[in-house]
């Protein structure tokens, strides 16, 4: 019986060798070890790394933008960027999946950069002589091998890599043209005795801080890193005459990141530092940034005219616009319904939803409105206004 079976899986074998060397669709398939890349074949986007510091090794990630090449010789500014608590780990990805590479995936447009993106281990923090020296030699590595622009070379975190990212400032402060840092500080949460120094420890940071640039994030009502960690740091570069800004932003807690990294204005404020030319001048600023806009009054005829029925590109119903009293809102084709505010007479928000969408009014010559824009952070789409609604129906609704 053994040798019945030997002899079946013998031909099974043989059949499946012969079956893999016939042509498939007219083209043969190549061995695995003399595949060739297609020519101009280029490999960019989150690629898997690995570096080793004292012979342990660590997997990270580091991203390309599409346009990098290997064979040219251009000069790419880089980002090192420091995860939170929560994407700690061995496999070295969890860290794409939040804060400035996740924006990176949904804006790739907006971050002409090379991105290193180490990952801490469970149970060590970024502010562990350790992992700060993994960081630094992540980042080299991939500043060598992909042509990086020393003058150019950037620090960003969050959270728990915001901790990391003071002290990797402070210990390297000749490395960075500019640095942000969303829900970060100097006094570390497993740290606490670190607190009775907050009247001396801000200003000794700010002393070797002084030529660097900040922009600081911070949510206001932020119950993990307090706002005051970016307030007590403001506050010091701002009187040592360095150069930081603060957003707080206004109703967010710990996750102000998301907000951060997704401002379109930070990556363009990035690159207009360069280590060869050092700020010299003095700067602060420090605004509130509300969660959504202060609404303006539209009356009731303004209203009526937005009221109806939209239709996206297929022709299928998207929403319905009605009034009811004095307040706007939305139903979509699951019945789901919405309030919506106006930012002016041609843009329209939600007071309890995203803070990223939009819905832009398109008119006619005559003024009359012909359809609505929806736009977010990632995408817009066009829906045709098909129907208006009486105003009885447009108060009943």
């Amino acid at each position: 019986m053994m040798g019945s079976t030997m002899r079946c899986a013998s031909k099974l074998i043989f059949a499946a060798i012969c079956l893999a060397s016939v042509p498939v669709s007219g083209f043969a398939v190549a061995p695995a070890d003399r595949f060739v890349h297609p020519k101009n074949f280029q490999e960019t986007g989150f690629l898997n790394r690995t570096v080793e510091v004292e012979k342990v090794a660590y997997h990270f990630q580091v991203y390309l933008p599409e346009d990098w090449r290997r064979d040219d010789h251009r000069r790419w500014p880089i980002i090192l960027f420091l995860h939170g608590r929560g994407e700690r780990g061995s496999e070295g990805m969890w860290q794409t999946q939040i804060g400035l590479p996740a924006q990176v995936r949904d804006h790739p447009e907006r971050w002409p950069f090379l991105i290193v993106m180490p990952q801490c281990p469970q149970g060590h923090y970024w502010t562990d002589p350790d992992m700060m020296a993994m960081a630094m030699a992540a980042l080299d590595q991939e500043t060598a091998e992909f042509h990086a622009d020393p003058e150019r070379t950037y620090l960003a975190a969050l959270s728990l890599g915001g901790y990391g990212a003071w002290e990797l400032a402070r210990a390297y402060p000749s490395r960075w043209a500019a640095v942000a840092i969303a829900a970060g500080g100097i006094f570390w949460s497993y740290a606490p005795q670190r607190w009775s120094q907050a009247n001396t420890l801000p200003a000794e940071y700010a002393r070797v801080l002084v030529r660097t640039p900040f922009w600081l994030f911070h949510g206001s009502d932020d119950n993990v890193v307090a706002p005051r960690e970016s307030e007590l740091m403001y506050q010091a570069i701002k009187a040592s005459g360095g150069h930081v800004r603060l957003w707080i932003y206004q109703g967010l807690r710990h996750d102000c990141w998301t907000r951060a990294f997704n401002e379109p204005e930070l990556p363009k404020w990035l690159l207009a530092h360069r280590l060869d030319h050092p700020e010299t001048a003095p700067e602060a600023e420090r605004i509130v940034v509300p969660l959504h806009p202060v609404p303006i009054k539209l009356t009731e005829a303004q209203m009526d005219a937005l009221a109806g029925e939209y239709d996206d590109s297929h022709g299928q119903l998207a929403i319905t616009v009605f009034r009811q009293g004095d307040q706007l809102y939305q139903k979509d084709l699951h019945g789901s319904i919405a309030e919506l505010g106006a930012e002016s007479q041609s843009a329209l928000f939600y007071p309890y939803g995203s803070t990223f969408s939009r819905l832009f009014v398109d008119r006619d010559a005559q003024g009359h409105i012909t359809a609505l824009v929806f736009h977010d952070d990632r995408h817009e789409e066009h829906w045709e206004r098909t129907r208006s609604l009486p105003r009885t129906h447009s108060q009943q609704e």
